[in-house]
């Protein structure tokens, strides 16, 4: 096979993985922050997460100064690198998955710090090699993001933007560039549970499949299966982060079990959203 061919194979591959996560109606997106509080926990966790019927996976690769989160994933950032978790941690765990599961999906959650300090090429390449499809940088804007997006490309990856309540027009100027999946940030501000989401999503929806095919998926606040059915009723995944964490946070190792319930119910809830989509 020549080195051309393989590469295309390679992004047919890993576009495949992502896009086959929104086959069927209401994706259910789980996030958690890698290293917390150990790295077999997060193992177990992911595991549980993909028993459960979780179609794509978020790590969050722990920083000492996460600008877009709340108190619960900070918190867990902060026992992630207390108990030394690192890139290569981070990297570690993908590969230990990859070992029994080549089909979820799996996205880094990182600020660009780590990015930058690691080298962008290198990161990308390593990320690569250990069984990643793509990655979310919070802290980067659109408009600054233009080199990022043709080095994910070129190594065969999903550069996910995010578009907010906020982006106004933008969204289609984002949506248009958008691979992989479009991150819709339901409410203004960090990241953490919310009693209610006020944002017009429907809205938002709209001006996305206005111009592209690409998925979009809704985050930030989405904690009960109330909300993951009402936001897969017009998106095609919902993602939930704070409320992982808080479990993990809440029953450390012996949160496996606990997750993998949480998620089993998160996932019906979406489906149900998704098929009243249909």
């Amino acid at each position: 096979m020549s080195l051309l061919l393989q590469d295309i194979m390679e992004r047919i591959y890993t576009m495949n993985r992502i896009n086959h996560a929104f086959e069927k109606p209401g994706a259910f997106i789980g996030f958690l922050t890698g290293g917390d509080p150990d790295k077999q926990t997060t193992i177990n966790c992911i595991k549980a997460l993909i028993d459960a019927g979780t179609d794509l996976i978020e790590i969050g690769v722990p920083f000492s100064d996460p600008c877009a989160e709340g108190p619960v994933i900070e918190k867990a950032d902060v026992r992630a690198l207390e108990n030394g978790m690192d890139l290569e941690g981070i990297f570690s765990i993908i590969e230990e998955i990859r070992k029994n599961n080549q089909n979820i999906p799996i996205v880094l959650l990182t600020y660009y710090n780590p990015v930058f300090k690691y080298g962008e090429d290198g990161f990308l390449k390593r990320l690569k090699e250990v069984g990643g499809d793509g990655l979310i940088i919070p802290d980067m804007p659109y408009e600054e993001s233009e080199e990022m997006r043709k080095l994910t490309k070129e190594n065969n990856l999903s550069l996910i933007l995010l578009v907010s309540p906020t982006s106004n027009e933008r969204i289609k100027t984002i949506a248009e560039a958008g691979d992989g999946f479009i991150y819709v940030v339901s409410s203004m501000g960090t990241t953490g549970v919310r009693s209610k989401i006020t944002t017009d999503i429907p809205s938002m929806i709209k001006k996305i499949k206005d111009v592209t095919n690409v998925p979009a998926a809704v985050g930030f606040g989405i904690s009960t299966p109330e909300q993951a059915e009402k936001m897969c009723e017009t998106a095609d995944g919902a993602i939930v982060g704070s409320a992982i964490v808080k479990i993990i946070e809440e029953n450390g190792k012996e949160s496996p079990e606990l997750v993998y319930n949480y998620a089993k119910q998160m996932k019906e809830a979406a489906l149900k959203g998704g098929l009243k989509r249909q």
